[in-house]
């Protein structure tokens, strides 16, 4: 990311005076509370467009289909955080949200750049998408870079989320472009590993999000966001019924120590 020479600070997502409070242009009291949803809030806030009815319904799936994932490590980090400080939710959310890496949650943005550098190469060399992906995944291959959002330890045949995201975006009429390279992708995959890798939802999300012209550097925040509401509810729950302990005492209990001993 390059340093910018500005001096002035500059910001078109938000103003407000003594008389009113201004987000992407609309008046937040009289345009917006009560009268939009989080979901094309959120599409308005990161975009400064409202969505169109096939944007909000994609956006809308990928937020449900990643919210929650069980007992996942960001959220047992979160849960053991609560456990110990019950007076700090926002340091049990964050110390969840600290842990979406490129292993967790960041593998969406990853893949997305993936099927834009397949589209790009398609257009500039006028490759078939499969030739595309082909060579890209060479490249990758070559460069010992890993394929994201491509297999799963759980689901060996495609992840059922994947194909309900690709249905809402063909019911509602989101682009399918990233969703035709996504399967390029899975079909070449074999010849370049070996082996079979279906698709997973962090690829699916890239793949329907990108088709709506969601942009490319925001997708990390989209299982960010989801995640974030999985998160708060795991968190109420831990206030209710803590396992925080538990989960230490568990990991404490299994461990097996192979370091040194003294003389």
């Amino acid at each position: 990311m390059k340093i910018g020479k500005a001096t002035v600070p500059h910001t078109a997502i938000s103003t407000s005076d003594e008389h009113r409070i201004v987000v992407r242009g609309e008046d937040l009291s009289r345009d917006l509370i009560g009268k939009i949803s989080f979901t094309d809030y959120f599409h308005l806030l990161v975009t400064g467009r409202r969505p169109d009815a096939a944007a909000t319904a994609v956006l809308d799936a990928t937020l449900v289909a990643i919210a929650e994932h069980g007992l996942v490590p960001s959220v047992q980090a979160s849960r053991m955080t609560l456990a110990a400080a019950p007076d700090a939710l926002q340091g049990a959310v964050a110390a969840g949200i600290l842990g979406c890496g490129s292993v967790i949650l960041g593998a969406s943005e990853t893949a997305g750049r993936l099927f834009v550098e397949v589209e790009q190469k398609a257009r500039d060399e006028a490759l078939s998408i499969d030739d595309a992906a082909l060579a890209v995944l060479q490249q990758y291959r070559a460069d010992r870079r890993a394929i994201p959002g491509y297999g799963h330890p759980l689901h060996k045949e495609r992840d059922a989320r994947v194909d309900a995201l690709f249905q809402v975006a063909r019911e509602q009429g989101g682009g399918t472009g990233y969703i035709d390279i996504a399967e390029a992708v899975e079909r070449q995959l074999p010849s370049v590993l070996g082996k079979d890798l279906r698709l997973n939802v962090s690829a699916a999300i890239p793949a329907v999000l990108l088709g709506i012209g969601f942009p490319l550097g925001a997708l990390k925040g989209v299982p960010i966001l989801a995640r974030t509401a999985g998160l708060i509810a795991h968190l109420n729950e831990e206030l209710e019924q803590t396992i925080g302990f538990a989960l230490s005492y568990q990991a404490t209990r299994e461990v097996r120590y192979d370091g040194a001993m003294p003389a």
